[in-house]
């Protein structure tokens, strides 16, 4: 049986030949493989998903007006956020272009990259075919191709100025969230043209002790406009599958995503959501993504205790599929490699 046949069966809720996975790896990590002649986890590893990106922008915007009279950054990206470096990827400070404007206007002027361009395009439809037909799955690589809504909307306004403005200035958030939201729509529309397998989206809207934001205002802010871009993807490509990824624990929107489209449920953190009784309570809607903890397992386990949580989350939840075993976030430079061979082969292990 092929991956492919194994990711849908899978998808399909019926038991696969092997459980799929997946794995990133951080630039410590990566050194460490291209020790072992490799520069693509994927394929050093044997797993069949392969992430798609479009070209670079030949047209970078200069977006350094809008940061006169700020804080100092580093560098901007190409969506115009201010980056601050610090002593590792995931300590930068965010610097938002936004934070000082004060009308509807000044957001929906805001300059946006050429990501709908047809040069960055080119060939992007025959790499989807020629993978699908070598037997991978593809989907959108979340740098190049993000489609969430929240959090790019808030890295260029501020968190804080964006949950103000959702309640007290409700044509700012507008604004800012319908500006994103439809660039999102014209870049999963294009996606779904070029009939990518796995469409993935999502925002971060939970922590570890409960929602980011209070549950109604996300139903009213995020809901409508994540549906939005889910039925524009669906009605591109009716067979593409939706992930949704948001961290923390969001019991309280599960079903609101189920009636939107989502098929995929990422990340499932153990150490706050259960895996357990998400499959007991949403197994035959959801199939489910991750589950293999990074703030615990993997760095901290050894390779006989990561191989025990596999063992055991293919025994309780991937029983009769949907379940897509992965490390709930890019491995970071505390995970031995001895763990990570050991996710491997105790994945590989279980036929």
């Amino acid at each position: 049986m092929s991956f492919r046949d194994d990711f849908f069966r899978t998808l399909n809720h019926e038991k696969p030949s092997e459980v799929p996975f997946d794995l990133r790896l951080c630039d410590s990590l990566m050194a460490v493989l291209k020790e072992k002649n490799s520069d693509n986890p994927s394929e050093y590893f044997d797993s069949g998903f392969r992430r798609v990106s479009i070209k670079p922008t030949k047209y970078p915007i200069d977006y350094t007006p809008y940061f006169e009279g700020l804080e100092k950054v580093d560098t901007i990206t190409e969506w115009g956020l201010g980056l601050r470096g610090g002593s590792m990827y995931h300590f930068t400070s965010f610097i938002a272009p936004m934070q000082n404007f004060t009308s509807p206007e000044e957001v929906w002027n805001f300059p946006i990259p050429d990501v709908m361009a047809d040069y960055r395009w080119e060939g992007f439809d025959e790499n989807i075919k020629k993978l699908k037909e070598q037997g991978f799955i593809t989907m959108n690589d979340e740098d190049s191709l993000g489609i969430d809504i929240f959090e790019p909307a808030w890295y260029v306004r501020g968190l804080d100025n964006l949950l103000v403005d959702m309640k007290i200035d409700p044509d700012m958030a507008a604004a800012c969230l319908d500006r994103m939201t439809d660039i999102r729509c014209k870049m999963v529309e294009r996606l779904g043209r070029a009939k990518l397998d796995v469409l993935i989206t999502g925002d971060d809207v939970g922590t570890e002790r409960g929602m980011m934001l209070d549950p109604e205002l996300w139903r009213y802010w995020l809901k409508p406009r994540l549906g939005k871009v889910i039925e524009t993807a669906k009605s591109a490509y009716s067979e593409i599958k939706v992930f949704y990824h948001s961290d923390g624990v969001i019991y309280d929107i599960i079903d609101d995503l189920i009636e939107i489209g989502v098929d995929i449920l990422n990340p499932i953190q153990p150490e706050c959501m259960d895996p357990v009784l998400l499959k007991e309570k949403y197994g035959d809607r959801l199939s489910f993504w991750g589950a293999i903890g990074t703030q615990t397992t993997m760095p901290f386990g050894t390779p006989e205790e990561v191989t025990s949580v596999v063992n055991e989350l293919i025994e309780k939840v991937g029983y009769n599929g949907g379940l897509i075993l992965a490390p709930t976030h890019m491995l970071l430079p505390e995970v031995p490699w001895q763990n990570i061979e050991a996710f491997v082969n105790a994945v590989k292990a279980n036929k």
